[in-house]
């Protein structure tokens, strides 16, 4: 005989993040955070951007420096014609000059080989664990099932009554709480196919090997120095992703909210907001 209450019952764990979906999310927490700081690694050997083919170092696209202002040495941030000063962070940082400060790079002293082992390592890491995932999403139905929207979902009454709601962070409740919405699936599905595969084409563009055989690696961006730039704008507006998703994380329930991606299950109750 079953004795457990339906209060019991109701005080499960239930799952909302399957085994596959929560390895390599934490797989690519890891890669992602190697990345970022080895690339600005990478960046601060040459802090500036170029488009086109080759680098016309008197006029780039972006870039940080250090220039002297009357009797002190001031950091600067340029990105087409606005240049503003940044000292302490940009061009400047404990008095030296850098691109992006000690602290934002792995590995934290100058080393430009350093650097780039550890990215091309975590990159091709990040690689492998994104095919297993979209393997995996692919013979689950997991895209099919969790991440494509609806047509009602897309409906432009839809997608602004949600950007309202969660402007004033008000996150869905109960069963709705376990679900994605419309906003999540389209922000999921363009970091996976859009952002990420961007981002490694990009990085694939700028090796001289990958490039002598296969050229249009390069081409597509029309030029290397093009390539590298995509490449660096792509990382920043995955880095805005993870800055958007910690504070939906923080804003509807981090305890919940980490527990589930690492057990798969929360108690009901612990999660009052959407899955961010």
């Amino acid at each position: 005989m079953d004795e457990t209450t339906p209060d019991a019952a109701a005080d499960r764990p239930r799952r909302r993040h399957s085994l596959p979906v929560r390895l390599t999310h934490w797989v690519n927490v890891a890669a992602l955070f190697v990345l970022l700081g080895s690339g600005l690694q990478i960046f601060n050997a040459h802090p500036a951007l170029y488009w086109g083919h080759t680098s016309t170092f008197a006029e780039p696209w972006a870039a940080m420096t250090a220039e002297p202002v009357g009797d002190r040495l001031a950091g600067f941030t340029q990105v087409g014609p606005l240049k503003i000063e940044t000292t302490g962070l940009f061009g400047l940082s404990d008095g030296e000059r850098r691109g992006f400060p000690a602290w934002a790079t792995l590995p934290s002293y100058r080393s430009l080989a350093d650097g780039r082992r550890w990215h091309f390592f975590f990159a091709w890491v990040l690689v492998a664990n994104g095919l297993v995932y979209l393997a995996w999403g692919l013979a689950s139905g997991h895209f099919r099932r969790d991440l494509a929207p609806a047509r009602a979902e897309l409906s432009p009454r839809r997608l602004r009554v949600e950007i309202v709601a969660h402007a004033r962070l008000r996150f869905p409740k109960g069963a709705a709480a376990h679900g994605y919405n419309s906003l999540q699936k389209l922000a999921y599905l363009g970091v996976i196919f859009v952002l990420l595969p961007l981002m490694v084409l990009s990085g694939l563009g700028m090796s001289p090997g990958v490039n002598a055989a296969w050229p249009w690696t390069f081409e597509i961006f029309g030029g290397r120095q093009s390539a590298r730039t995509l490449h660096f704008l792509t990382a920043g507006l995955i880095v805005a992703f993870v800055i958007v998703h910690l504070a939906m994380v923080l804003a509807s329930g981090p305890i919940g909210q980490v527990r589930a991606m690492i057990t798969g299950g929360a108690r009901r109750g612990t999660l009052e907001g959407d899955q961010p």
